[in-house]
């Protein structure tokens, strides 16, 4: 009776220290496993590009420094005729980009209004919610200003209408294909007397 109890504590004791030892182990483990984790995240924050502020946004400037510089940038009475790299102002063709939330259409026409170009992130290749973001607008602009830079245009006006994702990304778009944008205007309507909102969900 006396060895049976002594082979029982002894059981319990090396179940004790299995059981410790097994515990040191996973928690050893674990600690491991959350270094490496940090380290892989602060790396892969490192080699991520830094956020880019034109889609979202245009970079912001201090005011003073434009303001400075506010003779060549507001319009005057004069500048309907003002030259272009040797076009007046009224007569250079003009990009409008209608930007929603679900698609943006880029149509190049002339001083007079009458459509020469047209193309749209649909007729891009792009499908379904991709059509939406600023990716797709940037390459529908630099699909169309490429082609409008290969017919001779180069000095252009940007008339921009609608509120979506493809609104500063698209003028970036035309940039990098080599344009050179005089002018941006903004035509997004603007109600007076919107219809009256949703009333509130209740839940």
């Amino acid at each position: 009776m006396a060895l049976q109890n002594v082979f029982f504590n002894w059981n319990r004791i090396l179940c004790s220290f299995e059981s410790l030892a097994s515990i040191q182990k996973k928690l050893l483990h674990c600690t491991f496993v959350n270094m490496r984790d940090v380290v892989d995240r602060k790396e892969m924050l490192r080699s991520l590009p830094k956020l880019d502020e034109g889609t979202a946004g245009e970079k912001s400037e201090e005011m003073d420094l434009l303001l400075r510089d506010k003779h060549s940038m507001f319009p005057t009475k004069d500048t309907t005729n003002q030259l272009f790299n040797g076009i007046r102002f009224r007569d250079l063709p003009i990009f409008n980009i209608k930007s929603s939330p679900n698609n943006t259409i880029i149509t190049l026409t002339n001083s007079k209004g009458e459509a020469q170009m047209l193309r749209s992130c649909g007729i891009e290749g792009f499908k379904n919610t991709r059509k939406g973001t600023n990716i797709a607008a940037q390459a529908t602009a630099i699909t169309i200003g490429t082609k409008a830079y290969n017919k001779g245009i180069k000095t252009v006006r940007v008339r921009v209408r609608g509120i979506g994702p493809g609104r500063m990304s698209s003028i970036k778009g035309l940039q990098m294909a080599g344009l050179q944008v005089v002018s941006i205007t903004d035509n997004t309507p603007v109600s007076w007397n919107p219809p009256r909102p949703r009333k509130q969900r209740k839940l």
